[in-house]
């Protein structure tokens, strides 16, 4: 969760300093040397979009600090989705396909945190319950 929430937060931050980076990371197109067109909101979304990569990173951060399990199981289900939709996104030519990396970054991110959940409390249980005796 810590490794997730630095990794959105300073990929924030880039596209709040740089947003040439990170358009053309995802595969979309710079800012042209003229600038964007009059009601080319381009660069509007990407602002909101960084702002809330980096709020989620600082809250992946914090939560992970404070082992707040309940907010990690509430994260596979919406990282999921996520994922869902931006891979329908690209596949509908929504989106380009340098944006199913989003996606799949995503869907590998629930895919690990459910795992790691679902390990910790087979251990959890086996302390609790002790060695069978047979």
């Amino acid at each position: 969760m810590a490794v997730f929430g630095v990794l959105a937060a300073a990929l924030g931050v880039v596209g709040l300093v740089a947003p040439d980076v990170l358009l053309t990371a995802m595969g979309l197109e710079p800012v042209p040397a003229g600038g964007r067109a009059d009601g080319d909101h381009t660069l509007a979304f990407l602002t909101a979009s960084s702002m809330a990569a980096l709020n989620m990173g600082v809250y992946y951060v914090l939560a992970a600090l404070a082992d707040w399990r309940a907010f990690f199981r509430w994260t596979v289900p919406f990282r999921l989705l996520t994922c869902a939709v931006f891979t329908a996104a690209v596949i509908a030519e929504r989106a380009p396909s340098g944006f199913l990396g989003v996606g799949l970054w995503e869907g590998f991110g629930a895919v690990v945190t459910g795992a790691a959940l679902w390990r910790e409390d087979r251990a959890a249980e086996a302390a609790a319950t002790g060695p069978s005796r047979g």
